[in-house]
């Protein structure tokens, strides 16, 4: 239960809904338990109107509510014939069970909307959240996890935001005023009828400690599922590729038997809790027949037939309540279960956060590294060590290396996915963990290794983060990225739908697209993340013509594992193992005939014999 404390703050947001609901769940049931009251009036008016034979008057007359002995009152001294007052009784009933139905419907209203709309809320703070997680969480939890916990365990927990509230208010309504009532007409015959009530609550007590285990397990079994599913989805065609469906399905199958064998024991606890809840509230009807008999035959204890008649009415009104305390306590463990899973998230702090008075910097394009040391916090393999650079505004910086030599790392800190373990990187002389995270990564334009696309039209894709409806900046992009003719060949060009990440396209395309997403945005940095592997000789120097005219004036850096003779870079920094190697301009590594020169060696061997 503790873990529920976290929905206390949306409980307090809707307090007006839920206090009007539980006013509703005591309407409801006050006129319920008034039914009973005028069943037992009618029952003894016509045994006493009628002098039916065994009828002996109470010493004292009940004690009914108030407004059912302002209707008897008004009743007696009616002109009514004995048929008229049943009738009269009877329809006085039935408004009082429609009167129930109208408070019920008000009651649902209230508190399962009130629980759809903290559902709501709920997911947008957890989908919030996990756009707030560095990096370093995604890289260490799975994409199926996360879609279950925002899916499946929200829903749990709904159950208890809504119906399990709802059940636990009617329950405490309905045993509040049937035993205020029972007690009112016989307190010994009452306590009877309640004897089974502490074992049920032993029961409930044992019992529920075995749903909430079991409940955490199938949550959690029910994510790798979700996890498989989504991985299977994302891979299907590797998988076909590989003809490994039959594998995959194994691994479904097995993880789909786990969930079945664990759903099931559950069902079984669940299968003996309810009966047994029934079989304890049928001996408090059984009770009340016996004894409330005996109490009549030997004409003690001011019992009656009426009075009889209105407990077994106040039992069965207890029935649904009391065996709702088993389905009520259930979706308490399994939404306790589910809100413990998502404060794990909740809960995370993201490494990389704002500082508490982010620097508002209007980036140039100076940067500077200086000592900088790197280790990803999920692997430990350090990245950079000892890092140095200065880039000058206006500069085309190279960054070239094999891969694993800690190229990306370097995009990865300018752009404060991760921050340097130590060192210092600043912009335009300003420390980079003191300026304001949007604003830095609105600044930088920044073309990923790993080419994501949305399911979405080009245009959309293309425009990304900018306002809608600017076709003719789009058009240009697509241009100086050299995708304008493929996307015009399109059946409907820009709006063409590229599918999930970017199925429909190939692997050139959806690379220029990305580019195209990145020069959309003109800032004065730009990083390409080894962006031209998947395109051909001629496309990539089409390419570099284009980004050569639009990087004039901006800062640049490009990260490549292969050399851009065409591209006159202003420096290139050769990066192994994390450390510079070697830093200087294309004739000057040359000149040194180090390990740049022999990558470049090697790389003119290649194409001359593609080309040959």
């Amino acid at each position: 239960m503790k873990h529920l404390k976290a929905l206390n703050k949306y409980l307090w947001k809707y307090k007006t809904r839920l206090s009007i609901g539980i006013v509703f769940v005591f309407l409801s049931n006050y006129f319920n338990v008034l039914s009973p009251q005028v069943t037992g009036f009618v029952i003894d008016f016509v045994q006493k109107s009628l002098n039916l034979a065994g009828y002996h008057p109470g010493a004292t007359p009940p004690n009914y509510d108030i407004l059912v002995r302002k209707f008897i009152d008004a009743v007696e001294h009616s002109k009514f014939t004995v048929g008229g007052i049943v009738a009269l009784c009877g329809i006085t009933i039935l408004i009082l069970a429609l009167l129930r139905g109208l408070f019920l419907f008000l009651m649902r209203q209230s508190i399962i909307v009130m629980s759809r709309l903290i559902e709501f809320d709920q997911k947008n703070e957890i989908y919030k959240h996990y756009q707030k997680l560095d990096a370093a969480f995604f890289k260490t939890h799975n994409t199926g996890d996360l879609m279950n916990r925002i899916a499946e365990d929200v829903s749990r927990v709904r159950y208890f935001t809504g119906p399990a509230i709802m059940y636990l208010a009617n329950l405490v309504a309905v045993i509040s005023l049937s035993v205020f009532y029972m007690m009112k007409r016989n307190e010994e015959l009452t306590l009877y009828v309640l004897a089974p009530l502490p074992l049920l609550a032993v029961t409930i007590y044992f019992v529920n400690n075995i749903i909430n285990k079991k409940s955490e397990r199938i949550q959690a079994l029910l994510s790798d599922i979700t996890t498989n599913a989504q991985e299977s989805y994302s891979g299907i065609r590797v998988i076909k590729s590989f003809v490994q469906e039959r594998a995959m399905l194994g691994f479904f199958k097995k993880n789909s038997e786990e969930y079945r064998k664990n759903a099931i024991g559950l069902a079984k606890v669940e299968a003996i809790y309810f009966p047994s809840i029934t079989l304890l509230i049928g001996l408090s009807t059984l009770l009340t027949i016996m004894i409330g008999g005996l109490y009549y035959i030997y004409g003690n204890r001011n019992i009656g037939i009426d009075a009889i008649v209105e407990f077994v009415m106040y039992i069965n009104m207890l029935s649904f309540p009391v065996s709702a305390i088993g389905l009520t306590a259930s979706m308490i463990q399994r939404a306790a279960a589910s809100q413990k899973r998502l404060n794990e998230f909740l809960l995370t702090e993201p490494a990389i956060h704002n500082p508490p008075e982010p620097a508002i910097v209007q980036l140039q394009g100076n940067i500077s590294f200086v000592n900088v040391n790197f280790t990803y916090p999920h692997t430990g393999i350090q990245a950079l060590k000892n890092f140095n650079l200065e880039i000058k505004k206006g500069e085309k910086i190279a960054i070239v290396g094999r891969t694993g030599s800690g190229k990306s790392t370097i995009a990865h800190l300018l752009l404060r996915m991760y921050n340097a373990t130590t060192g210092e990187i600043k912009l335009d002389g300003t420390d980079i963990r003191n300026i304001d995270l949007k604003i830095l990564r609105e600044q930088i334009s920044y073309v990923p290794q790993d080419v994501f696309l949305f399911s979405d039209t080009v245009e959309n894709n293309i425009l990304f983060g900018m306002e809608k409806g600017q076709r003719d900046i789009v058009e240009k992009a697509a241009r100086q990225a050299s995708v304008e003719k493929e996307i015009h060949s399109f059946s409907r060009q820009y709006e063409t739908m590229i599918g999930e990440r970017g199925v429909t396209l190939s692997g050139g395309q959806k690379q220029r697209i990305s580019i195209a997403r990145a020069l959309i945005k003109d800032p004065n940095l730009v990083i390409f993340d080894d962006c031209l592997s998947a395109v051909d000789v001629k496309t990539e120097q089409e390419i570099i013509g284009s980004l050569y005219e639009f990087l004039r004036s901006k800062t640049a850096i490009i990260i490549t594992h292969r050399i851009f003779s065409l591209f006159n870079f202003d420096k290139i920094v050769v990066l192994d193992d994390g450390e510079i190697v070697e830093e200087g301009t294309h004739a000057e590594l040359m000149e040194a005939n180090g390990y740049y020169a022999g990558l470049y060696n090697r790389q003119q061997e290649q194409e001359d014999e593609v080309s040959g």
